[in-house]
């Protein structure tokens, strides 16, 4: 084995725990709202939203969830970097990736109000922003769905480029497919009926369609990495 070789595969040794950090940030972060949401009395899968699960007496599990998860990602970002450095590099993409691990911790530190009547008491609709940290905390929001949504579209390109039309279609079909479902959930929220029944599980749909794509992302770059393989000529 050469000195190069060597060099190539330590590199792709130290990058293999920040792009494993990307396969379990999504996974746990769905688990563990999906059973948080399952368990919370008055909590509506189908209505509410995600971030609600913050509120009440147990909302540090989905405060905690939302660093955690920021914090893994970040993590991935940071391998995401290094792991495309053999391919040509790319900055806008890990950018991109770190602004949704940024927003999710945005997301934990700035907690949102009530929506759709949960917890129990509150109105079904709020007119405007009960307090700073919520109007924060959707604007942070906003910017991290739109981050994900670009970086699907800039993976679009560079996959397309590499040659990989299977990675460049699933991603194009990501930024789309996420865009449909968080605007029927955003629309849904706005709303005292119609949508509004169906809004969480919208928001669930989109934020599993995400997580799915960074996760898998994640697992694709750390097998040509050469994590678990010598590299091939390609990478």
């Amino acid at each position: 084995m050469s000195a190069r070789t060597r060099s190539r595969l330590a590199e792709a040794a130290r990058t293999a725990p920040l792009l494993a950090c990307g396969v379990i940030a999504g996974p746990l972060f769905v688990l563990t709202f999906l059973v948080a949401g399952a368990a919370r009395a008055g909590y509506d899968l189908l209505r509410h939203p995600v971030s609600s699960l913050a509120l009440g007496d147990l909302g540090w599990v989905q405060v905690a969830n939302f660093l955690v998860a920021g914090l893994l990602t970040l993590a991935f970002a940071v391998g995401l970097r290094r792991a495309l450095q053999p391919l040509g590099g790319s900055t806008w993409g890990p950018l991109l990736v770190a602004v949704w691990a940024l927003g999710l911790l945005g997301a934990g530190i700035f907690v949102t109000d009530p929506v759709n009547g949960y917890p129990p008491g509150t109105p079904a609709r709020l007119t405007h922003y009960g307090s700073t940290h919520a109007a924060l905390h959707d604007g942070i929001s906003f910017a991290t769905f739109v981050a994900l949504v670009v970086a699907c579209f800039v993976f679009t390109r560079r996959f397309a480029g590499w040659g990989e039309r299977g990675w460049a279609a699933y991603s194009a079909f990501t930024g789309i497919a996420f865009t449909v479902a968080m605007t029927l959930s955003s629309l849904g929220f706005e709303q005292a009926e119609g949508l509004a029944g169906l809004s969480g599980l919208f928001q669930r749909v989109a934020i599993i369609i995400g997580w799915c794509w960074l996760s898998l992302l994640a697992l694709h770059l750390l097998f040509r990495s050469g994590a678990f393989r010598p590299l091939s000529e390609k990478a």
